[in-house]
């Protein structure tokens, strides 16, 4: 089913009461946190030798804060200093293993959980967006697997028209995403789809990792302008920020200053230049308070470098330490109780895990792959590599009667056909992995669902090719030309190609790393290759039990059987004599009985690489 939008000149003051629910925030969160430290695990073996806290690295040290609904915090600090790594922890996404976390955070007093994950947006550094889809279709396929059933179809849509308007998107609302190949729209429009991603849900809570990072000062202002009308709403929102302008800075309700995982400030902007000159630091000339934050959190005293900047940041780090830790956490502990469990009655409370249901989630999610993977399965590239091959094959082969040149183009075929699916499905999985680990951490779908639409999605655009590539290899090279072995030449082709895709399913689920994947595939590929039975027909005993789970093999093995039986016969000897076909030395290795039982190997390989893929799925796609 096609997606149909609403039409451009619905009025917007009618969208806008259509969606009136989303507008305001329902259910206001305070974040607090208190004397956070969050440690992780060394993996370099020199470091973990020589260091002094048995191999973990201290990222965050014993930092406090508190933000309320309708504040603005802005994490400023040089790189390195540990600004992603809390917002991700305040979000609720570090990561399970190989860190050690003590202090505490709060969420209207209780702990984060997954109801208070759905009242949660985040938007990463990075915008991970699908490229061949219009912004349109790409914030409207997120409304309809994150917004609750509960929301109709069409609220859906005239939400999404009321975003893109509210984010400045109507003049691109048509154009593609586009990436690094693919000429699409600005980075700044990018940047105002993946927070339109998170508004969708109305959050309560809204974090933001260097929204401004790579624009420009109009787009930057334009950006943090419309997160700061979503904290007058009364979200809760928190940003990272590198070194904003001065007009940006004066935007922020609060500011923490890191240097090196340290606090050196906490508390409201408007007062955080009285703070650093009642110490003994301010600037000598007006500049921008952002930049002078910066000049002291790396060391940097009136402009200069003095080579004392290990100093300057202990007497930064103490001076936090004497004047302001103590205060920030009395406040976190006495200030505004009643408030806070007045809107701690305002989260959500349900055992409700996902929004929709897994058939909403799997539907959504087929159509949204088939606008997507198209693109990527029938490319120029591709259609020409396996067009120019099958041409090629029908040439050398052309008309061919000789039983020799026969089978070797059988076991081309299988070789092909066992290995252009592999390399081609190795890297879906590697590719997807952030993607899918975003989509996954905001409950948007199950595994399950995802899996399964991938899966379908894959299968007949697997097969198209396959079926153009038999038409002329095989009608060319004078096989058998009835229309049975025909379709049965052309069902163990398919067969083929989707063991082999499911083998590089599995390797790239399980390995997702690019470079590994491909050399693993290759070392199986090769294997399987060399014990299909065509290169080598005396194979030792000791290693002789690989054929028995190459894909290749059997593939050959009913390749064979759709054009000779054992019973058949061709002229030998001068054509004098009359030989069984079955005593040709490559077919006799293979042979030519057994066909069912090859059959249902391939059908359970078919089957099995793809319940690998799921297995190793699962380990990476857990939501947080």
């Amino acid at each position: 089913m096609e997606i149909e939008s609403t039409p451009h000149s619905a009025p917007l003051a009618q969208e806008h009461d259509e969606v009136s629910i989303f507008t305001k925030c329902k259910r206001p969160v305070v974040i607090q946190f208190e004397d956070l430290v969050y440690k992780i695990k060394n993996k370099d073996k020199e470091t973990k030798k020589t260091s002094k806290n048995n191999g973990w690295r201290t990222i965050l040290k014993e930092i406090s804060g508190e933000v309320l609904p309708g504040e603005m915090l802005a994490m400023m600090g040089p790189s390195g200093s540990g600004k992603t790594t809390l917002l991700t922890t305040l979000a609720g996404r570090r990561s399970s293993s190989s860190i050690i976390m003590t202090g505490s955070i709060t969420y209207n007093n209780t702990p984060f959980s997954s109801s208070l994950n759905r009242l949660t947006g985040f938007v990463t550094q990075d915008d991970i967006l699908y490229p061949h889809l219009t912004v349109f279709e790409t914030l409207l396929y997120t409304a309809l697997l994150r917004l609750p059933k509960s929301i109709n179809k069409q609220q859906k849509v005239s939400h999404v028209e009321a975003i893109i308007t509210q984010l400045g998107l109507v003049n691109c609302r048509d154009n593609i995403i586009g990436d690094h190949y693919l000429r699409g729209i600005s980075g700044g429009e990018r940047k105002r789809v993946s927070i339109g991603q998170e508004v969708l849900i109305d959050p309560s809570l809204l974090f933001l990792d260097e929204p401004t990072s790579g624009l420009d000062s109009t787009t930057a202002q334009r950006i943090v302008s419309v997160v700061g009308e979503l904290a007058n709403q009364g979200k809760t929102v928190v940003m990272t920020i590198h070194q904003p302008s001065s007009s940006l800075f004066y935007m922020f309700h609060k500011v923490l200053l890191l240097c090196e995982g340290h606090p050196l400030y906490f508390g409201k902007q408007s007062e955080v230049m009285n703070y650093f000159s009642s110490i003994g630091y301010s600037p000598s000339v007006a500049m921008n308070p952002a930049d002078f934050l910066l000049d002291i959190a790396n060391g940097i005293v009136m402009g200069q470098l003095h080579g004392n900047e290990v100093e300057v940041k202990e007497e930064l780090v103490n001076a936090y330490n004497e004047n302001l830790r103590e205060k920030i956490k009395e406040e976190i502990r006495g200030k505004g109780e009643e408030k806070r469990l007045e809107e701690k009655k305002g989260i959500l409370k349900s055992n409700q895990k996902w929004n929709t249901s897994w058939w909403d989630q799997f539907t959504v999610l087929i159509r949204r792959d088939l606008k997507e993977r198209r693109h990527e399965a029938f490319s120029s590239f591709t259609v020409f590599q396996v067009l120019i091959l099958s041409f090629i094959s029908g040439a050398l082969w052309w008309k061919s009667k000789s039983l020799q040149d026969q089978t070797g183009l059988l076991f081309f075929v299988t070789g092909f056909w066992g290995s252009f699916p592999l390399f081609q499905a190795i890297f879906k999985f590697p590719q997807e992995r952030l993607m899918l680990m975003k989509e996954r951490r905001s409950g948007m779908y199950r595994l399950s669902s995802y899996f399964m639409a991938r899966i379908i999605v894959d299968l007949p655009m697997e097969l198209i090719l396959p079926t153009v590539s038999t038409a002329i290899v095989y009608w060319m090279c004078g096989l058998k030309p009835m229309p049975t072995n025909f379709f049965i030449y052309l069902s163990i082709v398919f067969l083929c190609a989707l063991v082999t895709q499911g083998v590089g399913l599995a390797i790239g689920a399980a390995v997702m790393d690019y470079k590994v994947a491909t050399m693993l595939a290759s070392v199986i590929m090769l294997t399987f290759l060399l014990a299909g039975g065509f290169f080598v027909q005396h194979v030792p005993i000791f290693i002789a039990w690989i054929k028995y789970i190459s894909y290749i093999y059997y593939t050959f093995k009913l390749l064979l059987g759709s054009q000779y039986k054992e019973n058949d016969t061709y002229k030998c000897g001068n054509k004098m004599m009359s030989c069984r076909v079955d005593e040709i030395p490559i077919i006799k290795v293979v042979g030519l009985d057994h066909q069912g039982l090859a059959l249902g190997v391939m059908l359970f390989m078919f089957m099995f690489y793809r319940v690998i893929a799921y297995v190793a799925l699962m380990r990476v796609a857990v939501a947080k």
